[in-house]
């Protein structure tokens, strides 16, 4: 996986020996983040797997902020799934990442963590939402029933944020990528997102010679899909910002702290669902069951104030589709 880190033309921030705690670090975005803070020559990484620190477990995240002392957190770690798994699971939805988020950003503060970044997801925004997506628009209307356990989770984190950086002065953003994909993903069909379950499908279909594929919905659904290293760039860069840049995104007194983290260009299920049958070199035909949910008709997210601030994804679609499939292949 191709590394990089475009903190633009300022000085990093965090200095390479600052304690920095990733959690969800073996996740799709916490290994790219990982991976390239590594590349950074970031040399003091605290890392634990979900048995050496259960986040869901407050007394344990108590202990292990108190002993460790971390001066910056990626928030990484969450339950994530597909629109099968939020309609089979929606309690473990709601219920684990309201408690990785009280347990982290709770311990954070009281541990004197200097930043956090909280990892959302464009979900939270309503179902019939302007587009492109601002960030004003949060609460601005009712959520895509399919995933709203998960997103009503994910508001609480940002709310969070707010609570404490406006009582105590902390400095915790919420940063909410687009639909993200990418090496490490998950292809298990039963809880994936619909990019690497695209994959696995259309790869199988071709072992098979399968003469056709069945793609859940109509079709029409427009999608916008982040690269998890562009993403986990996007990360590294939001922290590293130089403290004139990062406070107005922290302290913006009526707006949350949040900010979009996208490419700004969508594509309809079918127009994503050709692209990736081209990649894996599937020839057969497409069907769409629409007797399955669409979800949310749309979620372009409007990511000008990112791109004001300097950064912008290098990897495109077909690009990022290639890589995913080779790492599939290697899976």
């Amino acid at each position: 996986m191709a590394t990089r880190f475009t903190a633009g033309t300022h000085n990093p921030l965090m200095d390479s020996s600052a304690k920095i705690f990733v959690a969800g670090h073996r996740g799709l975005v916490g290994s790219a983040i990982v991976c390239q803070l590594r590349a950074a020559g970031y040399n003091n990484l605290l890392l634990r797997t979900r048995a050496e620190l259960d986040l869901r477990d407050p007394q344990a995240v108590e202990a292990f902020m108190q002993q460790e002392r971390p001066e910056y957190v990626f928030l990484a770690a969450a339950k994530v799934g597909g629109i099968l798994a939020n309609q089979n699971f929606p309690a473990e939805f709601i219920f684990e990442n309201l408690s990785i988020e009280t347990s982290v950003i709770h311990e954070a503060f009281r541990a004197g963590v200097r930043r956090l970044l909280l990892l959302g997801s464009s979900c939270i925004y309503p179902k019939h939402c302007p587009q492109p997506i601002k960030e004003e628009y949060l609460l601005t209307g009712p959520l895509e029933p399919t995933n709203r356990p998960y997103a009503i989770a994910k508001i609480a984190g940002i709310e969070l944020c707010w609570a404490y950086n406006r009582q105590y002065r902390t400095e915790f953003l919420a940063a909410m990528p687009t639909n993200l994909y990418g090496v490490g993903d998950s292809y298990d069909l039963q809880t994936s997102h619909v990019i690497p379950a695209l994959i696995r499908k259309f790869h199988e279909a071709k072992v098979s010679d399968a003469s056709e594929v069945v793609v859940w919905g109509s079709g029409s659904p427009r999608r916008e899909f982040l690269f998890s290293t562009d993403a986990a760039d996007a990360c590294i860069f939001l922290m590293n910002l130089p403290e004139e840049e990062f406070s107005p995104l922290v302290d913006g007194g009526d707006c949350p702290p949040l900010i979009n983290v996208g490419c700004g260009e969508d594509f309809t299920i079918r127009e994503l669902a050709q692209l990736v049958a081209e990649v894996v070199g599937f020839p057969g035909e497409l069907v769409f069951d629409t007797s399955k949910p669409d979800g949310t008709p749309r979620k372009l997210l409007d990511v000008n104030r990112l791109s004001a601030l300097g950064w912008s994804p290098k990897i495109d679609l077909r690009s990022g589709l290639t890589q995913s499939y080779q790492d599939f292949m290697r899976s």
